[in-house]
């Protein structure tokens, strides 16, 4: 034995491993100084911000734009959305601006509103489409799909058929009730195919499963009820094609379909 101390496997003279090239790196803190001076920093960087979106003229709300509406007018629009303007566009309520369009304005099905950077709202609307019309007095009143009646309006649209209750005193009527017959007339104007748009003139409801559509140059369908509706619009397309000379078809019963007439 000499009088030397054996070293650990691995260490070099300097108290570093092997390989690494020198003695290990120290980690150090940030002084207190420089941690404040990024806290400094980054209290400026969102106070600015905020002076920007809230404070500033960069990003103010001055103009409304609409698109989507076909019927109603730009007027309307802007009137009923009561959009507040010259002031942070940051701060508009789009979703009051929303509920303020469809409770104002029943013409409207569906609608959008979004902010567009750095100036605009944007309204984008989409409107109820006629399926049938009621007579109500001497003016008329419009009802969708969905059987939402939505507009009155002086004159009857064109290719709009008009519903026409007859019912009188029939069990149907004291059963079922003027409501549902309205109803279901509604869902049968619905439920035409594509090729008759704007070809019904007239729907006829008598009782619950006698409701007639009545067709331009004189032709006329037996509709039946209101059930089945989707079949009855199939069944009808491929008769038309097969006797587009009658005058009368039948679909009351999807599975026997007839046309007379010519």
């Amino acid at each position: 034995m000499t009088g030397t101390e054996a070293k650990p496997v691995g260490a070099d003279r300097g108290g570093a491993l092997p390989g690494t090239g020198g003695p290990r790196p120290q980690l150090t803190l940030p002084t207190r100084r420089t941690a404040i001076l990024v806290l400094v920093v980054l209290a400026v960087l969102v106070g600015f911000g905020t002076w920007a979106v809230y404070g500033s003229s960069w990003f103010r709300a001055d103009k409304v734009s609409v698109s989507g509406n076909k019927v109603l007018t730009r007027q309307q629009i802007e009137s009923a959305a009561a959009v507040p303007l010259d002031g942070p566009l940051i701060s508009v309520d789009t979703g009051a601006v929303r509920k303020r369009l469809l409770k104002a304005l029943p013409r409207i099905d569906q609608v959008d509103v979004e902010r567009s950077w750095p100036h605009t709202i944007r309204v984008k609307v989409t409107e109820r489409t006629a399926s049938a019309v009621l007579k109500s007095g001497a003016k008329f009143t419009e009802v969708d799909a969905g059987g939402v009646r939505f507009a009155t309006v002086d004159s009857a649209p064109h290719g709009v058929p008009l519903v026409q209750l007859t019912p009188d005193q029939s069990p149907s009527l004291r059963h079922f009730g003027t409501k549902t017959l309205l109803r279901a007339a509604i869902a049968v104007a619905a439920d035409l195919p594509d090729s008759l748009d704007g070809q019904a003139t007239a729907i006829r409801v008598r009782s619950y499963d006698g409701i007639t559509v009545e067709l331009s140059r004189g032709r006329s369908v037996m509709w039946g009820s209101a059930e089945q509706g989707a079949r009855k619009a199939e069944v009808l397309s491929a008769l038309l094609k097969a006797e587009p000379h009658a005058s009368h078809y039948d679909v009351s019963a999807p599975t026997a379909p007839a046309a007379s007439g010519s």
